[in-house]
């Protein structure tokens, strides 16, 4: 099914994790495949999340059986496909006899360890926060707790790599080019995308649409394509602090709260914490989302209610905040939106469909993916079957989807690396890690020093391979080097990547 006289099988709206998981699906497949994204890959919600590959403990109160069983199994799929990126974490849950009762946070949690046919991870065991090591931190009138299992991943970079795949699998994949009209005409689309830099026109023809725009869905349908849906995305405002870590270990934490949300509180970066969310409507412009007064009071207060270290708003080294575009389910308490997906296809006499994603979270959305493409099979009789569940994403095809192994591998190739260097190359570029360190012998063939461990070598890789462009594209999205770096660093590295672009 590669394209014909021009014509792509897929034009996809929306550089998000669900619009590179069904690229890089579809590329798999063999279908001709056009990503068109308007800001930079994962620059909206799919970098703003809490970072978890998890089932979603607290969506078992929202009977959410399905969606949890599909989380669960997916954890266990992704954490295998990427352990790079993606890698276990133990959370500890102190108990509060104020909020949910014990038997039903240890009901929770067996069904946890039991729904998605666990197989990795650890299970569930019970604490006496008064004598083990992860209680350390806890005041002391939280005596019992909870630790079970699940994941940690680099979001922005699990977009990345999903568009990555699907590039090498044919697929063509356009940034900061905005789709600006989308027509049907006969059994096709007519389709104009719009280069933000150059205002450059760029026609396309397509047999199929499928918008993955997050928040801005039901403007691609109504605005862009012209049509209705009966359809809507809730806007879900979820924000995060970012602090100095304050506790021993590798746990993270899990807080309860007398309104029955719940707060993560989980190790960054590997000096940092990174707490949240909030769950709030919000009723703005998408791009100007961002974390308000309230909810950082609100972050901070939960925590200082369960640890012996208190928190001040002076102690946030950084705060960011997302829109969730979740399916609309009337629902009036925002944390009980479903976290679930829908999906709607808009068709015209059997052919050239508009499916439309509604909802969705970072953990399901390979699954999404397959499901999405399930939907327009009927238009694509040809279609291969799905593969993704047994495909590693780029940098994830290490022997026995082992990192330390990798690690310890890679330093004894490269002996004058670094650990903590050597350690980042591993965690963000895997097996690509090779790739960019090339024919480096040396600390100094790796270039100008940015910051504590960005170098000129990992930069331009950035810039030549995954569609970096600007300084925030990679020290926010790519890497998290911003978070280590002064501001005259950042400055520096600024006008670095503005002569890169001149001459480029």
């Amino acid at each position: 099914m590669s394209a014909e006289n021009g014509i792509v099988d897929l034009f996809i709206i929306g550089g998000g994790v669900n619009g590179a998981g069904i690229a890089r699906d579809a590329a798999g497949r063999g279908m001709s495949v056009i990503l068109c994204e308007k800001d930079d890959l994962a620059q909206g919600t799919s970098s703003r999340s809490g970072k978890l590959v998890h089932g979603g403990l607290r969506y078992l109160e929202y009977y959410e059986f399905r969606l949890v069983r599909e989380a669960l199994i997916e954890r266990e799929v992704l954490l295998e496909s990427a352990p790079h990126i993606i890698w276990p974490m133990r959370f500890v849950l102190p108990h509060s006899s104020s909020d949910r009762p014990a038997w039903l946070v240890r009901l929770g949690l067996f069904l946890y360890d039991h729904l998605g046919g666990r197989k990795r991870l650890p299970g569930t065991r019970t604490l006496n926060l008064a004598t083990a090591p992860e209680g350390a931190p806890i005041k002391p009138e939280y005596r019992k707790g909870f630790e079970y299992s699940d994941c940690w991943v680099d979001d922005a970079r699990l977009v990345l790599l999903n568009a990555l795949d699907a590039s090498q699998r044919g697929a063509q994949v356009h940034t900061r080019t905005a789709c600006t009209s989308v027509r049907r005409n006969g059994d096709l689309w007519d389709i104009e995308m719009t280069e933000g830099a150059t205002g450059r026109k760029i026609p396309v023809r397509a047999r199929c649409v499928v918008n993955t725009a997050g928040p801005w869905v039901n403007d691609i349908i109504g605005r862009v394509a012209g049509l209705n849906s009966a359809r809507n995305v809730r806007l879900v405002k979820g924000s995060h602090i970012i602090v100095p870590k304050f506790w021993e270990g590798r746990q993270a934490y899990l807080v309860q709260n007398p309104d029955k949300r719940v707060i993560f509180i989980n190790p960054y970066e590997n000096d940092l914490a990174l707490i949240g969310t909030t769950d709030i409507p919000y009723e703005g412009r998408p791009e100007d989302v961002k974390a308000d007064a309230s909810e950082i009071d609100y972050l901070i207060t939960s925590v200082n209610r369960y640890f012996k270290q208190q928190l001040a708003a002076s102690d946030i080294v950084h705060s960011f905040s997302g829109v969730r575009p979740l399916y609309d389910d009337n629902a009036e308490n925002p944390s009980a939106v479903t976290r679930d997906y829908i999906f709607e296809v808009d068709a015209r006499n059997g052919s050239a469909p508009l499916l439309s994603v509604f909802g969705g979270k970072i953990t399901t959305f390979r699954k999404l993916s397959e499901h999405a493409l399930e939907k327009i099979r009927p238009f694509f009789p040809a279609m291969a079957q799905g593969w993704t569940s047994r495909g590693a994403l780029p940098g994830g095809d290490m022997p026995a989807a082992d990192f330390e192994q990798f690690l310890g591998d890679l330093r004894a190739r490269y002996r004058w690396l670094p650990m903590d260097l050597a350690k980042h190359y591993a965690r963000l570029y895997g097996t690509r890690a090779h790739a960019l360190i090339g024919s480096a012998t040396c600390l100094a063939d790796l270039g100008q020093v940015f910051g504590r461990l960005l170098r000129e070598r990992e930069a331009l890789f950035l810039m030549e391979t995954e569609w970096a462009q600007t300084p925030q594209d990679i020290l926010e999205r790519r890497t998290k080097h911003g978070l280590h770096m002064t501001q005259g660093e950042r400055d520096a590295f600024a006008s670095w990547c503005e002569q890169q672009l001149k001459a480029a």
